[in-house]
């Protein structure tokens, strides 16, 4: 199953997607905002792969998905949705690698994933977390119609996030 849109490609990772798992979860930015996953190897990041949004998929039916540009295949992010036993709602998440922020690719997926959750999900409402400094990705959860609730820790020792959710409506 993939998305499309005017310029992207959202579709189920695989375990040869590892290289740029590996980067994208070491980069500067994803650790500092979203944490570090402990991924350090190419084999650690195609376990992450099979661990988590394969099995997530296969579960769920939904689960963190590539992001590419549609016309050259070129991987630039993840977007898709997690449950987190922490949450009630499903959770959108997203994440690009800095050559790729800033353009639009970011609102773009997750708007293809928020019609997704509507119309093949059938979900009625979603949720985020993201960390209060991250000016960029509140914006765009603001952008895309989400509203603060409140503030929630994932892990007992996990840090504080805010929290965001979204009503989806059915046209």
């Amino acid at each position: 199953m993939a998305l499309e849109t005017e310029r992207l490609r959202i579709r189920p990772l695989l375990p040869d997607d590892g290289p740029f798992i590996l980067k994208l979860l070491n980069d500067p930015s994803f650790l500092e905002f979203i944490g570090d996953k402990g991924v350090r190897t190419l084999d650690e990041a195609r376990t992450y792969i099979e661990e988590g949004p394969m099995e997530s998929r296969k579960r769920l039916g939904f689960a963190l998905d590539l992001v590419e540009e549609r016309l050259t295949g070129e991987p630039m992010g993840i977007c898709g949705l997690v449950k987190r036993p922490a949450l009630d709602d499903p959770d959108l998440g997203f994440a690009y690698l800095p050559p790729w922020q800033g353009r639009g690719y970011a609102r773009e997926a997750a708007e293809a994933v928020i019609d997704d959750a509507r119309g093949r999900l059938g979900l009625k409402r979603l949720g985020a977390v993201v960390d209060g400094r991250n000016s960029p990705s509140i914006g765009l959860l603001t952008r895309l119609g989400f509203s603060r609730q409140g503030t929630v820790r994932l892990a007992d020792d996990g840090p504080l996030l805010e929290l965001y959710r979204f009503a989806i409506e059915n046209p």
